[in-house]
């Protein structure tokens, strides 16, 4: 049977998981997060209870833009539809106040500079607007504004601020990463006869042995948009493969690993690796689909982990990590 847990540890954009869910102190995503109105980027945090405040919230909530691949017909009224692709997502904090005693303003400033500096690297951006639970999205801050007007700094009230993200994934994710892992298919021990040393007889009531791993796994997606899941086979196993029961789609790959490896495939970077070290996407075999196609539907999507004819080891595994996603 698939086991499944929740993990609070902020793992990478829904795409991903894992380290990249971490502040640049090493802060989980989204700790500091505990109000209605709360939004932390990095390690600072705006809204109740901090010298920052805002009034509202522009394009966290709001539909991306789209790439339609929809062409008109040559021959015929309409359109052919095409595939829709979300563009990036822009979020925009406007209404900024920053209150502090007078003098100290200038400190404040700087320590909300610091954090909204430019980056190269995605930060987690955590919002909270009720008492729903909140949502992880990486961006980073692409204009900071902060009015310097006349006896502003004196009196410790700053107004009419703004901070703006760029999100380069426009889905919003669940803070809680979960995780499912099977095991092999394996039958149960079955009846004991007791043929040796005999008589021969079955014990009442009847046991059957503890019951075989089946290889199922069950992902669940409580929200609106694909998630791409991090999947790991861990060895002893030969060929071991993923596949989506109801669409048939399988990832597989040609390699045999041992009972200390871990081959990784990260469907949203496309990218499938050894021990955390060498790539193995060569190893992919002919039937399996492409990596970034491998995604985690709204719903309930069910699993089969498999491996070559007559593999059952019991110490091989499969594990899938993800978080829900939401336009």
């Amino acid at each position: 049977m698939a086991r499944r847990s929740c993990d609070r540890r902020p793992d990478r954009r829904g795409p991903g998981l894992a380290d990249e869910g971490q502040g640049v102190t090493g802060m989980a995503a989204g700790d500091m997060v505990t109000a209605p109105g709360h939004v932390q980027y990095g390690d600072v945090l705006l809204g109740p209870g901090t010298p920052y405040r805002w009034q509202t919230l522009t394009g966290w909530e709001d539909s991306p833009g789209l790439d339609s691949g929809t062409v008109p017909r040559a021959d015929a009224h309409g359109a052919i539809p095409g595939r829709l692709l979300a563009q990036l997502r822009t979020i925009t904090v406007d209404g900024l106040v920053l209150r502090a005693d007078p003098g100290a303003v200038g400190t404040a400033v700087r320590h909300l500079a610091a954090a909204t500096a430019l980056t190269d690297t995605e930060r987690p951006l955590v919002v909270r607007l009720d008492d729903s639970p909140p949502l992880l999205s990486w961006a980073r801050c692409i204009r900071r504004a902060i009015p310097v007007a006349k006896g502003g700094y004196a009196v410790g009230v700053v107004v009419g601020g703004a901070l703006q993200f760029e999100a380069s994934d426009p889905r919003r994710y669940a803070l809680v990463e979960q995780r499912v892992e099977a095991r092999l298919p394996m039958p149960e021990p079955g009846l004991d006869w007791h043929l040796a040393p005999g008589p021969e007889h079955l014990d009442w009531p009847l046991n059957f042995g503890a019951p075989g791993s089946t290889g199922a796994l069950a992902a669940v997606n409580d929200g609106d948009a694909p998630a791409h899941p991090v999947i790991t086979f861990r060895g002893p196993v030969t060929l071991p493969s993923l596949t989506n029961v109801e669409s048939g789609d399988r990832i597989e790959y040609d390699l045999a690993l041992a009972a200390d490896d871990e081959l990784t495939v990260d469907t949203a970077a496309g990218t499938v690796t050894l021990n955390g070290t060498a790539s193995r996407l060569y190893t992919v075999t002919a039937r399996s689909a492409p990596e970034a196609t491998f995604t985690l539907p709204p719903g309930t999507t069910n699993f089969a982990f498999r491996a070559a004819p007559g593999a059952t080891d019991p110490r091989a595994a499969c594990s899938v990590r993800w978080r829900s996603a939401y336009w």
